[in-house]
């Protein structure tokens, strides 16, 4: 193993950092992007104060967000409430059942047509936009009458096409669209989205 100099490797963390701030200030200084995500917030808001489904997948590290996002609403975020109606698709038994009889891109839309229902809200996570899997989910949700929030990069991918709201990570100059940049703002997107629904429905 090569040791990097401390010298080089403050630089290399302080390279990441400036990175990682600068793709969320892209995304906060487009007042678009911010009413995208107030709009967001009331959807999900309506959707759980009415006890309808929402329901979060997504793949690899997005499966890991829609799971977080969900578990944030059916247990807690930042004080004690009444338990949220929420479900990310992530059961193991259901996965491997369904990609073994019906392939890997029919693993969530059969989750959302088991979970779902006019008036849910999907939160559908794809750092690219055109995870088929996703997309397939998406198009079951509108068949359905639920609502879209898709979280992207990139240039949104058919997923973005699909979503009643679309909150995209922007690309920003020299610094690379990667997964792991387009991931970090979501995860901050999600706990806004939860904190909104929170003050929404509880007045903090």
């Amino acid at each position: 193993m090569t040791s990097i100099p401390s010298e080089q490797g403050a630089a290399l963390f302080l390279g990441e950092l400036e990175g990682a701030a600068a793709v969320l200030q892209a995304f906060l200084d487009d007042p678009a992007r911010l009413e995208a995500c107030a709009k967001a917030g009331a959807l999900l808001a309506q959707a759980a104060n009415t006890r309808k489904s929402i329901i979060s997948c997504g793949n690899g590290g997005s499966m890991a967000d829609a799971i977080h996002f969900a578990e944030e609403l059916t247990g807690r975020f930042r004080g004690d409430r009444p338990a949220l109606r929420a479900l990310a698709l992530s059961d193991p038994g259901h996965l491997t059942c369904v990609a073994n009889d019906y392939g890997f891109d029919h693993v969530f839309s059969r989750g959302v047509e088991a979970h779902g229902e006019s008036g849910g809200v999907l939160v559908a996570l794809s750092t690219s936009g055109n995870s088929p899997n996703v997309i397939k989910a998406a198009e079951a949700a509108k068949a359905m009458g639920m609502s879209i929030i898709a979280l992207t990069g990139k240039d949104g991918g058919a997923l973005g096409e699909l979503a009643t709201v679309e909150l995209r990570v922007p690309e920003v100059a020299d610094f690379a669209p990667t997964a792991d940049r387009i991931q970090e703002v979501h995860i901050k997107l999600l706990h806004s989205l939860i904190h909104y629904v929170e003050r929404s429905l509880f007045c903090e």
